[in-house]
């Protein structure tokens, strides 16, 4: 349980666009454990999505890894040659996409679909294969039934929870999930959410989720990582951040959620993020913090780590 899975070291994206390089992410770092669940939030553009898509080698064509490392069981994946991608994806790492919509091949039938990934992969018989997708589309609560349809003839709730099927049929180390209960009413997303405990509990699952909704953080993860424009401004435990957060961005994020345990309003964020092409000088969140002093404005504050919590903001120890 205290072996690293994933391991981000000092990453830099950036995107090549006709308006100039979009700096996407920068020196990120973070740790994903054997076992643990671990929470990704921030606003939309802050690189939540960039950094996952990283991992997986799926970014696009205009993405670039100007530096770091990802580490994937102690190798860089980054150096993976093109067959050695073709395996660490689905069979070490899967991605469940937020456009379930999209990510379904709209030709071939759902129960396919996934008895091919698992005989590319693992080289079992068609029957096996079909056997373990058959429990998994039932495990997600649908009918096997249906296992024979076209995406076409599903509810846009069905594809998603046959995406996330779709994830685990080769029982990945990690699975990232990018907004997965997106689509879904609260009874379904209460039901996703209970899968993935479970499947963590017989097989050791590990899950960087991607989700603006921090109630879902708050519930499933162990760990939460906030990021704003680009870089990560503080990380800890979950029970940590929710009820003692350090960095103003993450209190407000907060306090902008609405919660039935609080008779005070809901707060905003005034102003816009960044632009990434132009970053503000300084602590990126300046413009929109409350507690702002000239050094914010003027340098770059470093993610200090004390009593285990990592924070970015040279007024921590004030607030």
């Amino acid at each position: 349980m205290t072996e690293d899975v994933l391991e981000i070291r000092n990453l830099y994206i950036s995107y090549q666009t006709k308006q100039g390089k979009v700096k996407a992410a920068e020196d990120v770092s973070f740790k994903i454990r054997c076992g643990d669940f671990v929470g990704l939030s921030g606003e939309s553009g802050c690189g939540k999505t960039t950094t996952a898509l990283a991992v997986m080698h799926l970014l696009p064509k205009e993405g670039i890894v100007e530096g770091g490392e990802i580490l994937f069981n102690g190798r860089n994946v980054l150096e993976y040659k093109d067959q050695e991608v073709r395996e660490y994806l689905w069979r070490d790492v899967s991605m469940i996409f937020q456009g379930a919509m999209n990510a379904l091949n709209p030709v071939h039938k759902v129960i396919d679909q996934m008895t091919t990934a698992i005989q590319i992969h693992e080289g079992v018989s068609h029957e096996e294969a079909r056997e373990r997708s058959l429990e998994l589309i039932d495990s997600v609560g649908i009918d096997i039934a249906r296992a024979g349809g076209y995406p076409h003839e599903m509810s846009g709730g069905m594809k998603q929870r046959l995406m996330i099927a779709l994830a685990l049929v080769c029982h990945p180390s990690l699975v990232i999930a990018d907004e997965p209960t997106t689509a879904l009413d609260v009874m379904v997303q209460a039901q996703i959410l209970e899968l993935l405990k479970q499947l963590r509990n017989r097989t050791n699952l590990s899950l960087l989720l991607i989700t603006h909704d921090l109630s879902v953080i708050a519930e499933t993860c162990d760990h939460t990582i906030i990021m704003y424009a680009g870089r990560i401004v503080e990380m800890g435990s979950t029970s940590k951040i929710f009820s003692d957060p350090e960095h103003p961005y993450t209190m407000k994020l907060i306090s902008s959620f609405p919660s039935i345990l609080s008779d005070k309003g809901i707060d905003y964020i005034p102003g816009n993020p960044p632009d990434l092409i132009n970053p503000p000088s300084g602590c990126r969140f300046h413009p929109r913090c409350d507690f702002t002093i000239n050094q914010c404005k003027e340098n770059s504050p470093p993610l200090e780590e004390q009593d285990n919590h990592l924070v970015a903001c040279w007024r921590r120890s004030d607030i």
